[in-house]
C-alpha cells in the first residue's frame, strides 16, 4: 500500500509540475503577444513623430524664408518712410496750399488713392475695386473730389472750396 501511495504522490508531483508548465508556458505566449501589439503600436507612433519631424523642419525652412523675406520688405518700407520723411521736411505745405489748393488737393487724394490701391492689392483684393467716394477723381475740376474731411460732402470739388487771404 505505501507503494500505491507512493505512486499516487509521485504523479500529483507530475500533475502538478505538468500543469504548473502549462500555465508558464500561456502566461508566456499571452505576455509575447502583447508585447508584439505594443511594438507595432509603438513603431506607428515612432513613424508618425519622424513623418511630423519633417514636416516641422520643413515648415521651419518655410517660416525663415518668409521671415527673412518680411524683413527685406519691412526695410524697404522704412526707407521708404525715411524717403517721404525727408520729403515731408523739405516741403512747406502752409505756402503750397496757400499758393494753388487745388493742385495741393489733387496731389495729396492722388497719393492717397496710390495708396489705397496699395492696400488693396496687398490684402489680396481685385485691383477693379472701387476707391471710396472721398477719393475719386474729378473730371470736371483742377483736383480731386472728396476734399471735404468731415465726409458730409463727397460731391464738393476743390473748385468750389472759397479761401480767404491771410492779412
Amino acid at each position: 500500500m505505501l507503494k500505491i501511495y507512493a505512486l499516487i504522490i509521485v504523479i500529483a508531483i507530475l500533475g502538478g509540475v505538468g500543469y504548473g508548465a502549462k500555465y508558464y508556458y500561456d502566461t508566456t505566449q499571452a505576455t509575447i503577444a502583447t508585447l508584439r501589439e505594443n511594438n507595432a503600436q509603438l513603431e506607428v507612433a515612432v513613424n508618425t513623430a519622424n513623418e511630423s519631424l519633417e514636416v516641422m523642419q520643413a515648415n521651419v525652412a518655410k517660416m525663415a524664408d518668409l521671415n527673412s523675406k518680411l524683413q527685406s520688405d519691412l526695410a524697404k518700407a522704412e526707407a521708404y518712410g525715411d524717403e517721404l520723411r525727408g520729403k515731408l521736411s523739405r516741403m512747406n505745405l502752409v505756402v503750397e496750399a496757400l499758393k494753388d489748393a487745388a493742385v495741393l488737393e489733387g496731389k495729396m487724394n492722388g497719393a492717397t488713392a496710390k495708396l489705397w490701391r496699395g492696400f488693396m492689392d496687398d490684402t489680396g483684393n481685385p485691383n477693379d475695386y472701387p476707391l471710396p467716394d472721398w477719393l475719386q477723381r474729378d473730371t470736371t475740376g483742377a483736383g480731386d473730389q472728396g476734399g471735404d474731411e468731415s465726409g458730409e460732402s463727397p460731391d464738393s470739388s476743390s473748385s468750389e472750396t472759397e479761401t480767404t487771404p491771410a492779412g
